[in-house]
């Protein structure tokens, strides 16, 4: 492919991603009016227009299913809703990104013709679609291995609290404020929705839909439980620390013994015939030489 063929590729997709990328993102002029109406009061703000979504969000609303959308922003609550990339935003990329990849296939076809390059077309615009999906449900992957990797160290610091005198959500938000991780920030969340008026076992349960993690949802479930039947909230984190415990070192064992497995095939296919070249290789040079 000739380094013209790129070039055309770039124009045509480049802006068209910063195209969507402008358009979704906050409208500065609504941001203002509202930060104006909290500041002045509700007689100075009830005379300012609603501002209406960007045209580019509401086409690509009305082209996403609602039951997709809400798995979108699942995704998105999974992975910590990263502010470089809210529930808008994303929804009108996806078009975009996608028609970009639907004219760069049609620019390679008007170049080269070919039966091959129809598909190539087609796979750019399904991947170029996608992509975004990808990469949230990527960063949610690795969010929750971290909320799992500190799950038993933060138990223990509210066990500890506990222990101490101070009741379970102090002892939450101390876990909270001394962790930097991102399960110490979904405990803050569940204690700010406590603190603006939501039971607090709705908030318990928005925790563990937040938290893929298994071990969170058993805690959760256990809280629950013991918050219904008066059992003492000490004796749960204990047994839930002590659990979550053996949980990580059975896991830390299983995959040292995947380990042996895993560096097999670098072995055979890498290693092993660099290190037979560079010993028999010698050795096979001269037997040739010696009988030519």
């Amino acid at each position: 492919m000739t380094p013209l063929v790129w070039l055309f590729i770039a124009i045509i997709v480049l802006p068209l991603a910063y195209f969507a990328w402008s358009l979704a993102t906050v409208d500065r002029k609504g941001l203002f009016a509202i930060q104006t109406n909290l500041g002045s009061g509700f007689a100075q703000g009830a005379g300012v227009n609603v501002q209406r979504p960007p045209l580019l969000l509401g086409v690509a609303r009305k082209l996403t299913p609602g039951s997709y959308e809400a798995k979108l922003d699942h995704w998105l609550a999974v992975a910590g809703r990263p502010k470089s990339m809210p529930l808008t935003k994303l929804i009108a990329m996806k078009p975009v990104l996608a028609l970009g990849g639907a004219l760069a296939g049609t620019l390679l076809f008007v170049i080269n013709p070919v039966p091959g390059v129809v598909g190539l077309g087609l796979f750019l615009t399904v991947f170029l679609y996608f992509i975004p999906d990808l990469l949230i449900y990527n960063t949610g992957i690795k969010r929750q291995d971290a909320i799992k990797l500190e799950f038993p160290n933060t138990l223990d610091q509210m066990l500890i609290s506990v222990e101490a005198g101070l009741g379970f959500e102090s002892a939450m938000e101390r876990a909270s404020s001394q962790g930097t991780g991102p399960l110490a920030h979904e405990l803050m969340r569940t204690l700010q929705d406590i603190q603006v008026g939501r039971p607090r076992q709705e908030s318990y349960e928005a925790l563990a839909e937040r938290c893929t993690v298994h071990d969170i949802r058993s805690f959760v479930l256990a809280v629950i439980q013991a918050d219904k039947y008066g059992i003492g909230i000490a004796n749960v984190l204990r047994a839930q620390a002590k659990q979550a415990r053996v949980k990580r070192r059975q896991n830390a064992e299983e995959k040292a013994q995947k380990l042996p497995v895993k560096v097999l095939f670098p072995l055979l296919f890498c290693i092993f015939p660099v290190l037979f070249i560079v010993l028999l290789g010698p050795a096979v040079i001269r037997i040739i030489q010696a009988f030519s």
